[in-house]
Order: structure tokens, then sequence, then C-alpha cells
């Protein structure tokens, strides 16, 4: 169960009071995660016992950015990779407004973030079961912001990411220690994809062991060619 002392982190770091109906469903979902856990792998058991910190917590620490950039309500985002949900389930039990499409190709981890769509009746999460490169193009240019967490390296990312961001929209990537290196190997990636780099937002997670995190922020200046995503993996195999 989340701890009011927990709960009491998250209102810090949103600035807004938590409702006693999305309390309930961050304890829901977290009863929910752990027994889906105990026999399909989502996060590894010892993260499980950091679930709050490493994945709820950590997930929130968007709204760094939804604040320093001024993110409207109605925006739309998409989770490439979501996994167990994240950051897609938490963002869319404390922004209901938010119209959120968290996308994995492993049906199983799907299957979860539905079964907690159902279960905590959350109407603005949209869950699409397939590889990032054959997403519909009805998608193209279709979402404000475009984030990510331990899915890939930066220019792979980049691909994945770009061409469904709308023009001046945003991909936001949960990134920790290797951040400068990344965003070295992404300049080619930046060029070709009409993009730059925006910001960069540290933080820190409340746990014992010192955990830099930190938002690496990219804007879209412009339409790239509609060969991006190249297809059958070839954003992973032969990076930009």
């Amino acid at each position: 169960m989340i701890e009011r002392a927990q709960i009491e982190l998250i209102e810090k770091l949103t600035g807004n009071k938590i409702s006693k109906n999305a309390e309930q469903q961050l304890n829901d979902f977290e009863k929910i995660f752990k027994i889906y856990n105990s026999h399909t792998n989502l996060v590894s058991k010892n993260d499980e016992k950091n679930l709050f910190e490493k994945h709820i917590y950590d997930s929130l620490n968007l709204c760094l950015f939804f604040k320093k950039y001024n993110i409207k309500s109605n925006t739309k985002i998409l989770d490439v990779g979501t996994g167990g949900g994240f950051p897609s389930i938490p963002l869319s039990i404390l922004y209901p407004d938010m119209q959120i499409y968290p996308v994995d190709s492993i049906a199983k981890k799907i299957g979860f973030v539905e079964l907690v769509q159902k279960e905590l009746r959350l109407d603005n999460l949209h869950p699409l079961c397939c590889r990032i490169e054959e997403i519909s193009n009805d998608y193209r240019e279709f979402f404000d912001i475009v984030t990510s967490r331990a899915v890939a390296q930066l220019n792979i990312l980049l691909e994945y990411s770009i061409p469904y961001t709308k023009i001046n929209g945003y991909v936001v990537a949960f990134k920790s220690k290797n951040a400068d290196e990344e965003l070295d190997s992404a300049k080619n990636a930046l060029a070709v994809l009409q993009s730059k780099t925006a910001d960069r937002i540290k933080y820190n997670l409340p746990l014992l062991e010192k955990h830099d995190r930190e938002l690496v922020v990219i804007q879209k200046l412009q339409s790239v060619a509609d060969i991006y995503p190249r297809k059958s993996g070839l954003p992973k195999k032969n990076p930009l």
C-alpha cells in the first residue's frame, strides 16, 4: 500500500493535492501490479521492492516538464515501450484530462495495461500493441509529447519518436548517468530528424542511495521524411 508520506511526496512534486479517488487508484494499481508481476515479469523482484520510488514516483517526474513548459490538460502523449505501464499509468491517474497512448510490442505487457485500464476505469488511457515502427500513419505528427523510459539509446529513440510528434512538440526521454554520451551520439539523428535539444531537467529519486536522473527534452522543428521511422528494426540495427 502506498503510504501517506509517499502521497505527500507526489503532492510536493506535482504541486497539486491528490484526490481520494486518485489515491485509491494508485493503491489499486500497485496491488494489481504486484499480483501480475508474481507470474509475469514486468519488473525484477528487486525493483518491485522499490516500486513506488523507482517506477511510480520516477514516472511522475514528467510533471517537472509539464510545469516548466506550461503544458495544458488536453495534451496527447505517446509512451513508447511502456512495459509495465510506466510512465503512462501513473500519469493517467494524476492527469485524467490528458489523453495517453502507451505502446509496446509485447502482448503480455499491453495485456496488463489493458487490465489496469479496465479495473481502474482510466478512460484517458489508450493502449496499443505493436512495434513503434509499425504504428498507424494516422498517428504521424499526432502527439504533443512523446516520452519513454529505459527503452533505447537516444539516437534510436528519436527515430522511433520524432515522426509521431507534432511540429514544435517535444520528445521527453527519461535518462540517467549516460545522458551526456547519448546526446553526443544523437547529434546526427537530431539533424536528420529536424530537431534540437531544448532542455535537460535534473532530479533525484527518494532513495537512500543517490539516483541522479534527468529528463532530456528534444523539440521537433519541422516535418521529417516519410521514410522515418525505418521499418523491420532498422533504427536499432543501424542507428542514425
